[in-house]
């Protein structure tokens, strides 16, 4: 049954995760360069949870509106919407030079370099650009498994790279997890431009999804 709780509490969970990226950016910023390691490990520590914590409300979200049967169009903008300005901020973060190497604090910085941000904007503006034109035309595009795969790699990846860029000396498992990650990110969301580069060429035609009474007038 769907009550006032339920078809609201889905998008709520959706505008709470907007000012928990929000808190995560914030978090970032206060993170001193020329102050000692323990707090920068701090900040570092309080951003990754907080990342992690917003990274699974969108699980939540979207389980909860299917499951009820509540899904609407504020939802289906928004979520994505929010999603992307978590994770792609936090991309853009950890390439700046807020997360280069330190070696005066011995810390090695997030291992996430300029162009592999580029990627991952260029593949979200590809296929946003896909989506628009598609649903234009009245034929439903919507998320695939490779996409989804890529998004559960970006948010480790970022959560795992805000982590380890704050660590003095982290582990060498944790450096080989991170690097793994990054690498692991960038072919899979390239590859995932790829799946929906080819879901739009074997679309059918803007003629063939119109309505055939339509078509014939």
């Amino acid at each position: 049954m769907q009550t006032p709780l339920r078809r609201s509490l889905p998008n709520a969970i959706t505008l709470a995760r907007l000012l928990l990226a929000v808190v995560f950016f914030v978090l970032l910023e206060q993170i001193d360069r020329t102050a000692p390691a323990t707090e920068i490990a701090r900040l570092g520590a309080w951003s990754m949870a907080i990342f992690a914590f917003a990274a699974v409300s969108d699980i939540v979200d979207g389980h909860l509106a299917r499951r009820w049967g509540v899904v609407s169009a504020f939802g289906r903008i928004m979520d994505p919407l929010v999603d992307k300005i978590l994770v792609l901020g936090g991309f853009i973060y950890l390439a700046s030079p807020l997360f280069e190497p330190l070696p005066t604090n011995s810390m090695i910085g997030s291992g996430i370099l300029p162009w592999m941000v580029v990627v991952m904007l260029l593949r979200e503006l590809l296929v946003t650009g896909i989506r628009s034109y598609a649903e234009s035309r009245g034929i439903p595009f919507p998320a695939d498994w490779s996409g989804k795969i890529k998004m559960f790699a970006q948010s480790f990846c970022v959560g795992c790279c805000v982590y380890v860029g704050t660590r003095v000396e982290p582990f060498a498992w944790q450096v080989i997890l991170r690097d793994t990650f990054i690498w692991s990110t960038v072919i899979l969301t390239i590859l995932s431009s790829i799946t929906y580069i080819r879901r739009a060429l074997q679309a059918p035609t803007f003629h063939d999804a119109r309505d055939p009474q339509e078509s014939a007038s």
